[in-house]
Parts: C-alpha cells; sequence; structure tokens
C-alpha cells in the first residue's frame, strides 16, 4: 500500500475521559499535550484498541482493558464510538466508523461502516455496512462511480458478531480500500518502549523493524548496518553529536549465537556493552533506529519520548520524528517536555483539556495572539507551554 495514506481527523465517543472528542485538520506529526488526567494515554489507546479489534475481535480488545462498564464512559452507557477519516492512496477522503455495545451480555460490533464522501457536495457511499455480523459489501467498489457502473453487492455474515468485518474483507483484491484500511491498522507502530529490554543479549535471528518493546535493538542495528549502511551512518552521526563521547556503536554476536550491542567510546579502549550504557543513551539510540527505518510505518505514536533523555537532546529529536514523518510515516506523540515543544510547530500542537469531568480539544494555533507571538519567531513553544499559554486557555 502506499504509506503515504493520512489520517485527517478522528472522532472517539463515550471512550473512558474521550466521551464527545474530535480532533480535526491532523497534520503528519501531531503533538499532544495537558495536565495529569486529561485523557493523553487514552487517546493513544484508541490506536491500540482498533490495532487488538483487528488482530484478534472486539471482545478481546474489551477485555484486556477491564470489560466495556471500565471502558464506557462515565454516567453513560454507550455504544462505544471511532470514526477516523483518512485519505487513501488513490486521493479520496474515505472514512470508516465503528460503534461496539452489549447485545445480551456479550460484546458486539453495533455498526461498521466504511464509506467515501463524493463529489463537490461531499455525499457519503457507503460501501461496507454491517451490523452485528451481518451485513453488505459492494464487490466493484474500485470502479463504481464511472459510467456505466452499477452496484454489485454481497451480503454476508460473520461467525462471530464481534469481529470486524474489515478483517475478513481485507484479506480480498474486490475490496482494495478495505485491504488498504486493514493493512493501515495492522501496520500502526504504538510503543511500549522498556530500556530493559535492550540491555539482555538475544538469539541472533533475523529482524527488519524495531519492536513495540524494544527488546530486538540489536536485531535491527545488524540489519540496518548491513543491509542500509547509509541510513545506519545516519544513525550513528546523529548518536554521536547527541552523546559525548560516543564514537561507535556495534551489534557483536557472541559465541553462544546471541547478540549484544557494544558502544564504542573514545576514551577508552575497549567498547562497553549495552547493560553498562545509560538508559538515555540506550533510548536515544533506539529512537533513531526507529526513526531511520528504511520503510515507515504508516502510523508511529509514541509517549512521552522525553523519559530519561537530556534536555538538550530534545529539540533535535523533534526534528528527527517530524523527518520521519515527512517521509511517509504520520507521527502522534504526547509530551510534558518545554524543550520537546521547542522544536515544534505551532499548527502541530493539540491541546486536552478537561472540563465537566471529560476531555475537551483545543487548538492553540486558534490563537491569533499565540500565532502572532510565534510567526514573529521571538517565541518558542516551550516558555510559552511553562506559562500556561498553550492549555486551558479556552481556545476551539
Amino acid at each position: 500500500m502506499d504509506y503515504q495514506t493520512k489520517i485527517e481527523s478522528i472522532k472517539i465517543k463515550n471512550y473512558r475521559v474521550l466521551q464527545d472528542v474530535v480532533l480535526h485538520d491532523l497534520p503528519r506529526m501531531v503533538v499532544v499535550i495537558g495536565t495529569n488526567g486529561t485523557g493523553k494515554s487514552t487517546l493513544f489507546d484508541v490506536f491500540s484498541f482498533l490495532q487488538d479489534a483487528l488482530n484478534q475481535d472486539v471482545a478481546t480488545a474489551v477485555a484486556r482493558r477491564g470489560g466495556f462498564r471500565e471502558l464506557v464512559s462515565r454516567g453513560c452507557t454507550g455504544p462505544i464510538e471511532f470514526t477516523i477519516k483518512f485519505r487513501e492512496s488513490g486521493g479520496r477522503l474515505a472514512s470508516y466508523m465503528l460503534q461496539i455495545a452489549i447485545d445480551d451480555g456479550k460484546i458486539v460490533v453495533n455498526r461498521e461502516v466504511l464509506s467515501y464522501r463524493i463529489g463537490q457536495h461531499g455525499w457519503a457511499w457507503r460501501f461496507v455496512d454491517f451490523k452485528k455480523g451481518v451485513g453488505k459489501a459492494i464487490v466493484n467498489e474500485a470502479e463504481y462511480g464511472k459510467p456505466g457502473m452499477s452496484e454489485e453487492w454481497e451480503h454476508h455474515e460473520l461467525s462471530n458478531p464481534s469481529t470486524l468485518a474489515i478483517k475478513g474483507l481485507g484479506q480480498f483484491r474486490d475490496f482494495p480500500v478495505v485491504s488498504e484500511l486493514r493493512s493501515l491498522i495492522e501496520g500502526w507502530y504504538i510503543s511500549d518502549f522498556h530500556v530493559s529490554n535492550t540491555r539482555t543479549s538475544i538469539e541472533n535471528w533475523h529482524a527488519e523493524h524495531l519492536s513495540p518493546i524494544g527488546d530486538n535493538l540489536a536485531q535491527v542495528a545488524k540489519y540496518l548496518y548491513e543491509s542500509y549502511p547509509g541510513r545506519f551512518q545516519q544513525v550513528l552521526d546523529a548518536i554521536c553529536r547527541c552523546v559525548p563521547g560516543v564514537s561507535n556503536v556495534e551489534a557483536k554476536p557472541t559465541e553462544d549465537g546471541r547478540l549484544i550491542l557494544r558502544f564504542q567510546d573514545g576514551s577508552f579502549q575497549d567498547p562497553f556493552i549495552a547493560r553498562h550504557v545509560s538508559d538515555g543513551t540506550l533510548k536515544l539510540f533506539a529512537y533513531l533506529v526507529l526513526l531511520y527505518d528504511p520503510k515507515p510505518h504508516p502510523l508511529l505514536a509514541v509517549e512521552e519520548p522525553e523519559n530519561y533523555l537530556y534536555y538538550k537532546f530534545l529539540h533535535e529529536l523533534a526534528e528527527e520524528f517530524r523527518a520521519y514523518a515527512m517521509r511517509g510515516g504520520q507521527v502522534f506523540i504526547s509530551t510534558h517536555s518545554p524543550e520537546f515543544l521547542n522544536g515544534v510547530d505551532l499548527k502541530e500542537v493539540f491541546a486536552l483539556v478537561k472540563r465537566n469531568g471529560f476531555a475537551e480539544v483545543e487548538r492553540p494555533y486558534k490563537s491569533e495572539t499565540l500565532r502572532n507571538m510565534f510567526e514573529s519567531g521571538d517565541f518558542l513553544l516551550g516558555p510559552l507551554f511553562r506559562q500556561g499559554l498553550l492549555v486551558g486557555a479556552g481556545i476551539q
């Protein structure tokens, strides 16, 4: 699929603190700010939930999060609803809506609709429409709308009303946009990185992409070094710029067939293995390996990348995330760091605030005052964030 596919907007209803939230006009890099408890982690969990629902089923995704009553917004009975609008590779705006509810004590897909916006007036054409495991899809959706073409519907009944229709239909060539949506969600990278996972040596198997928990960092570094030496040199150049003393990094096989990372400090003859390297150095190296992946994920979601990192690295790290997004992988980041925000554009910032128990979205860019301050070049976002001017200012 074309990884330039981009999410244009996300609408969330009745999902924990996100009782009725819309993020629209999303840029290629989205930076989410807000105080604790405003829903930043919940927003990122929406991506994980949809991926779990596709890879398994909705009931499993709900159970992993403590059950429907724990997920549905306080005082609400549901359904939980997500709507994602994305620009598919053909340039058309597509919309995917998913509703989740309880029916006779069981978690079901209450409604699932995939549609296009067609024509100058933007009317929606539904070509996948399912309710509780039963529905229909247009077989010739790639040809529909052309002169002389008529709808060719197929009716389907899923064996499990908790299974997403796009999971099955996305396997067939007759449904190219369904397949593209399925590939989009399957390709999302939701980081659950833990530095401790990178410190142990593991078997020397082949790995091309960093895992969400980062336990195959040595394997991916070795793959980059051998298959994309130019990319690996860019990673090495960046880590050497940011971490004083580091002159080289290598993935070294051991006698028992395992692989370890070794960091060379120019001041010492012998390299240090990963277990003796600082958390910040390992985390920064892992981010760089991820961001110089030759095949970017269609969506990269990272919470608080500033943790463990020296504040002077963060401006450059923000620029590396943006460069990744421009290569084709849309990026969502949450942060509490003024230093990271110094590398962010005002248009990229979305603020979550909590009012009456639920989250609301503010766009600081909508404030003419903030926009003028930022565009004058005299202000960085970090100081504005410290002064409380970017969050909770009542800007819609």
